[in-house]
């Protein structure tokens, strides 16, 4: 059974959650607080966080930074904080996922499906297990990047975004194949998703993130990684 950890302090939305993943046979904990989101996170093992940013004792970013301190579980921020340098804040701090309150039901288990199918599906293998550009090297089995004889941290979803291009080289993947692959969704009004993630791998990864050498943009039809 799929292990889920809710993360919210409004008890309405938290049994709409919880009812409507149980239905779908989602094991659900919950938390009304950062503190026993922590706990129970380390106690239950959950294989996905769904986290609300408002909570009463901490920040849910600082919350997000704890939980990267040593588990790289998909983590999907609920929030009703619209403004994008919130959303950045959370995505840089390792949320794999933001969804703005007020959401539909559908499209939030649509996105919880996309998290667990990350966190079981099996990487897709080349012939080549490791590649190499001048810039940094992807071993693709033990999922580690290294950059300048430094382990590069990739949250899962940065993670799945390369792992599918450098799988791909020199091949255009379109935005429509990234977003269904990653998030579960193909609606072309996402593709903000895959700007504000494409731009922090290229701020990890490439020398020049402006004028990318590995991850290339085909403007209006999606990315392409090239060795």
């Amino acid at each position: 059974m799929t292990r889920v950890l809710v993360v919210e302090d409004d008890p309405q939305l938290v049994r709409a959650l919880v009812i409507n993943m149980q239905a779908r046979r989602y094991g659900v904990d919950a938390a009304p607080d950062g503190a026993t989101a922590l706990r129970l996170a380390a106690a239950r093992q959950p294989d996905v966080v769904m986290l609300d940013l408002g909570l009463p004792d901490m920040d849910g970013v600082d919350v997000i930074k704890a939980l990267r301190g040593w588990t790289r579980v998909p983590i999907l921020v609920l929030s009703a904080r619209q403004a994008s340098g919130e959303k950045v804040a959370a995505l840089d701090a390792g949320a794999d996922d933001y969804i703005t309150k007020p959401f539909s039901m559908d499209e939030l288990l649509a996105r919880l499906r996309a998290a667990v199918r990350r966190r079981e599906d099996a990487p897709l293998v080349p012939e080549a297990t490791v590649v190499e550009t001048e810039e940094f090297s992807v071993d693709l089995l033990a999922k580690r990047v290294v950059r300048s004889g430094r382990d590069v941290r990739l949250t899962p979803t940065e993670w799945h975004l390369l792992e599918i291009l450098i799988t791909n080289p020199g091949r255009l993947v379109t935005q429509k194949h990234l977003l269904q692959e990653v998030w579960g969704v193909s609606q072309s009004n996402k593709t903000n998703y895959l700007r504000v993630y494409m731009a922090q791998l290229r701020r990890k990864l490439e020398t020049d993130p402006s004028h990318p050498r590995h991850l290339i943009t085909e403007p209006g039809m999606g990315y392409r990684f090239e060795g």
